[in-house]
């Protein structure tokens, strides 16, 4: 009886030479860390150091409670050599290089052969030193950064002045590599921990959410989204790579698939503002190219902005060491410095707090949706008709908010912000210096905050987006101008702040007047829109819209909707519709969501031009 024997063995081959890799078992040298790591843990638990943001916290004692000794000896070409030398003596057997009594550790050769000496017990003549050849981890040498750099072991002023320091900033990835074993050494050493805070950002990924790869051709230069690039010059660098052909062909279609028109020039700022509005507090950023190309139209929105306030407050304009409300400044006035006390708020909160999402979000929102779709649009009839006391008062807010809101955006877009700062005029800084170092706005010198104006406001602005959903409805542009909006309320709070926001709601409507509570609304040819329980819009569109055409019209589009629906609704209910990935489930029931708003939208509209034209007959 014989019995075959197959024995199967993996073998590791480099993948550029095709080499096989033998192990060979060597003797490394290992620091002892549990005491270390102890000491490390305890640091965060008793609050003298803080992990930012704190769901890295349970990785951080993982690692702690799970310590094993750190072997910090490579066998590389470059590094720090290992500073252990083997002590051979003559006319003795040669010791074991496995074992620690053969080695003494010293910073110099000749602190070694003292050290032998005294251990040995020989003259000096009989000794011969070997240093190891290995080298130290990287992460041991990086890992006395923050006391190196200023000359420890010697206690230098500096070391004395700047250590320890407060703020760490690195990628989670290397929680434990780095920031930990800095964390070990440097308090060890000095007995002192190296910094007070970790803050530790996204890894940024593709678009899809896969890892940077040469070989997918999903790396992402810096500079080619600033600049802009083709895809045949993304192609041309894959060319000038060392990647296989197999490697350069999966890498092409790669690009050709994410950028078949290449990478549009998006700026150093927009990019700049992408990453820290990418930044919440998470773990991956997936890079959106298109997202960063939207922040460049921000960046333009901005610079006209400031083109516009540079017009209106023209060249003999001298703005006001110490901004102070005048008596003549209008609710609009009164709003946006509101608003901007708000911005500044969320900005220092953010800030403190190491949250630059919402500081982008803060910023984003004030400029465009605050300032330059409300307040621009407000100012142009002031500016144009209204008396100097007034337009003079909009124009010192006007100022005040554009600089103020430059200031506070300026981290996060330096170079847009200033070349348009050094244009404005001057107030209370020195336009000789750079916005860099112009005071940031803070939360106590911006308080303005005032519930009851954003409130007033803001349901005005409920009583716009009304009116323009029904000009959006029967296809008004902005070239037809409304002669007049009538706003009945059964509220007399609601209407008299509604008379405050009048010439507002009228700028923003694109009609010629506003009035409320009047009893000289047409009874005819009007169409009748709720905006809450204690307000009504009555738009008069006789002459405007043509009433059965438009009823036609809402009822194709209606139709439409519902067979979409319908047929949505019909792959939903599917016998493999589980089957299907989550994320398509998920845009599905989000199509379904906007179906069903669309149709409210169309059956609201239909209902208010079926009411006029029965008050037409």
């Amino acid at each position: 009886l014989v019995f075959l024997l197959l024995w199967l063995k993996i073998l590791w081959l480099f993948h550029r030479s095709k080499d096989i890799v033998e192990p060979l078992l060597k003797a490394q040298w290992y620091v002892k860390c549990d005491e270390m790591a102890q000491n490390a843990a305890a640091a965060v638990q008793n609050g003298d150091m803080r992990i930012i943001p704190n769901i890295h916290e349970k990785t951080w004692y993982k690692w702690m409670s799970g310590i094993r000794d750190w072997c910090i000896s490579r066998q590389l070409w470059w590094g720090h050599r290992i500073p252990a030398y083997f002590v051979s003596i003559r006319g003795r057997e040669k010791g074991n290089d496995a074992c620690d009594d053969s080695w003494v550790v010293a910073r110099t050769e000749a602190e070694a052969m003292q050290k032998a000496i005294k251990k040995f017990n020989v003259p000096q003549s009989e000794i011969t030193l070997h240093q190891d050849e290995d080298v130290l981890d990287t992460w041991f040498s990086s890992a006395l950064f923050p006391i190196s750099i200023f000359g420890w072991p010697k206690q230098t002023k500096d070391l004395k002045e700047f250590y320890p320091g407060t703020l760490l900033e690195t990628g989670y990835d290397i929680l434990f590599f780095w920031v930990a074993k800095m964390v070990f050494l440097c308090q060890k050493l000095t007995g002192k921990l190296p910094f007070t805070d970790i803050y530790l950002h996204s890894v940024i990924r593709d678009a899809h959410g896969r890892k940077m790869s040469k070989s997918l051709g999903n790396v992402i230069d810096p500079l080619d989204v600033i600049n802009g690039i083709s895809l045949e010059r993304l192609h041309n660098k894959l060319l000038s790579s060392n990647l296989d052909p197999a490697e350069v062909q999966r890498a092409k279609e790669g690009q050709k698939r994410d950028y078949p028109n290449g990478i549009p020039e998006c700026g150093t700022d927009a990019l700049r503002f992408a990453l820290c509005a990418y930044a919440a507090q998470g773990r991956d950023i997936n890079l959106d190219v298109l997202r960063i190309q939207g922040y460049r139209h921000f960046c333009n929105k901005i610079w006209n902005a400031c083109r516009f306030v540079m017009m209106t407050l023209g060249k003999d304009f001298e703005a006001e060491p110490e901004f102070k409300i005048n008596k003549m400044a209008t609710e609009v006035d009164l709003w946006i410095l509101s608003r901007l006390s708000t911005a500044v708020r969320l900005c220092n909160d953010a800030f403190e707090n190491y949250e630059f999402s919402k500081a982008t979000t803060a910023c984003y929102n004030f400029w465009l949706y605050e300032l330059c779709d409300v307040y621009l649009e407000c100012i142009k009839p002031v500016m144009r008709d209204a008396d100097p006391e007034v337009q003079s008062a909009t124009q010192r807010v006007l100022c005040f908010c554009v600089d103020s809101a430059l200031r506070l955006i300026a981290p996060f877009m330096p170079f847009i912000t200033e070349e348009l700062w050094q244009r404005l005029p001057a107030g209370g800084h020195d336009k000789r210096q750079s916005i860099c170092v112009a005071p940031y706005p803070e939360s106590e010198q911006y308080n303005w905050a005032d519930t009851a104006v954003d409130n007033r406001i803001q349901f005005a602005m409920s009583v716009v987006k009304a009116v323009r959903s029904l000009r959006a409805s029967f296809d008004l542009t902005a070239k037809t101008k409304l002669d007049c909006i009538y706003v009945l309320s059964n509220d007399s709070e609601v209407a008299d702040d509604l008379k405050r926001c009048a010439e507002m709601i009228a700028v923003l409507s694109t009609c010629n007047s506003v009035k409320i509570n009047s009893n000289e609304y047409p009874l005819k040819g009007c169409v009748r829109f709720p905006v809450s329980d204690k307000c009504r819009i009555i738009l008069p569109i006789e002459g405007v819209v043509d009433i059965s055409k438009e009823l036609k019209k809402l009822s194709l589009k209606k139709q439409k909707i519902q067979a979409q629906m319908e047929q949505l609704l019909e792959q939903m209910k599917g016998e493999d519709y589980l089957k299907t990935p989550e994320h398509i489930r998920y845009a599905n029931e989000q199509k379904h969501l906007e179906f069903d708003n669309a149709l409210e939208e169309i059956t609201a509209t239909e209902n208010a031009l079926r009411v006029s034209a029965e008050d037409a007959e």
